[in-house]
């Protein structure tokens, strides 16, 4: 299939060193916030790339559930396929792909996993189904079918009836501590606007504008 054709000319909008905010995280707040605004499906929604120990690498989406200073934090099962590869190297990449706004934001850093009570206090906000959910699927494992989640998925509805689910010990979240934004802007004739922020050893951030 020859998809040459299918071409998009940017011109939504431009990015400027003199408007660029000096904290990244401001930066990215500013721009997820637009996201939202915009109504995107999933504004939240974000490429996780992980590298085996093999130096194998894997990509997939997850959901960002909240950030701040230290860190942008996303949850999973302990014993999934990219729990045990931030294991093995806790080296990851995110990427927000906001192609409606013809934004990217890239990210990279180191994972780590947040505390029991911090999971905890998150899992107590998720929808009775999702709490049973986590419970019952053995994440990235061979299944013989979708009917042996569903038969686990009653058998642990009728083991939790009329109580509260407790969080399970091999689900919760992790931080990815950044120490590099790339913030992209689509333009015209693909001379497109990239700005990076990196993390420098005085705790502060140094901006460079990158080609194309």
């Amino acid at each position: 299939m020859d998809v040459h054709h299918l071409r998009e000319e940017y011109t939504q909008s431009e990015l400027s060193r003199k408007h660029l905010q000096q904290d990244p995280f401001k930066q990215f707040e500013l721009w997820l916030q637009q996201a939202c605004h915009a109504e995107l499906p999933e504004p939240n929604a974000m490429t996780l790339a992980t590298v085996s120990a093999q130096g194998e690498p894997f990509v997939r989406t997850v959901l960002l559930k909240y950030f701040d200073q230290d860190g942008l934090v996303f949850f999973t099962n302990y014993e999934s396929r990219k729990a045990r590869q931030i294991d093995e190297n806790p080296h990851v990449a995110l990427l927000f792909p906001w192609l409606t706004l013809q934004r990217q934001v890239q990210i990279t850093g180191t994972a780590a996993k947040i505390s029991t009570a911090e999971s905890l206090q998150y899992f107590a906000t998720r929808p009775r189904g999702s709490q049973l959910g986590a419970w019952c699927s053995p994440q990235s494992s061979v299944i013989s079918s979708r009917q042996m989640l569903l038969v686990e998925f009653e058998r642990m509805k009728q083991q939790f009836l009329n109580r509260e689910i407790p969080l399970p010990s091999f689900w919760g979240g992790y931080r990815v501590i950044p120490n590099r934004f790339e913030f992209w802007q689509g333009r015209s004739n693909r001379l497109h606007d990239r700005f990076l922020y990196a993390r420098q050893g005085n705790g502060g951030w140094d901006i460079q504008r990158l080609a194309p």
